[in-house]
């Protein structure tokens, strides 16, 4: 059923010339450096420490890992981190 949704949602993003990433909920993570993450499209925020993000993604999760991290912005589905941006991992 999922690579059904993606087929069709790649299509739409092809033909009706729009994002893939807002067609499939993807996140689209920017990254300035190692300094700053702004990541759009969560589903909300699992764990936060000084060292460690964790945010529940449509499929999965997304762990970013480091040092001095600061939340500079929250909104219901983005965020941007600061800090030293060390590791970005997706997690099944």
């Amino acid at each position: 059923m999922k690579k059904w949704q993606q087929r069709i949602g790649n299509w739409l993003a092809h033909h009706l010339d729009l994002p893939s990433d807002v067609i499939l909920e993807l996140p689209r993570v920017t990254t300035i450096g190692q300094i700053h993450a702004y990541i759009e499209n969560h589903k909300g925020l699992i764990v936060f420490s000084d060292q460690e993000l964790r945010l529940k993604l449509k499929q999965g999760q997304l762990q970013i890992k480091g040092k001095d991290f600061v939340l500079k912005m929250m909104l219901p589905e983005e965020i941007l981190l600061e800090g030293v941006i060390e590791e970005l991992t997706f997690i099944e």
